[in-house]
């Protein structure tokens, strides 16, 4: 399995932007899909971003295509995720989660989890 670790979240307001990051430990990063979910108070955790273990793929949930982008570094183990554009409906805490391949963007199916970390975006 792989250690993760968010940071990058806080307190914005609207329009602005935040940039996560995923710092990973364990097994080599291109055996594994990334991807970044969300989960807001009285919600289910929903996807949000998914990336393949040589980033030659992306996937985007609908609310956020165009506004965030998904990257990964394997040779330092970091994964990130830009988001421009914030809205107050993106308030959450974002999750950084890793499986391995094939792709998936389904998260029942990501074994390995970070702590999360707060985003807030005010009106």
């Amino acid at each position: 399995q792989v250690q993760l670790v968010e940071s990058g979240g806080g307190l914005v307001q609207a329009g602005g932007s935040l940039r996560l990051s995923c710092a990973a430990s364990g097994r080599t990063l291109s055996s594994y899909v990334m991807a970044w979910a969300r989960q807001a108070p009285g919600k289910e955790r929903e996807f949000v971003a998914a990336i393949s273990g040589g980033a030659s793929l992306t996937s985007y949930a609908d609310s956020v295509k165009g506004r965030f982008t998904i990257s990964r570094d394997n040779a330092k183990n970091w994964v990130f995720l830009q988001m421009n554009s914030l809205k107050p409906e993106d308030t959450a805490v974002y999750y950084c989660a890793a499986k391995r391949i094939p792709y998936s963007t389904n998260l029942a199916l990501y074994p390995d989890w970070g702590q999360g970390t707060q985003v807030t975006v005010s009106s």
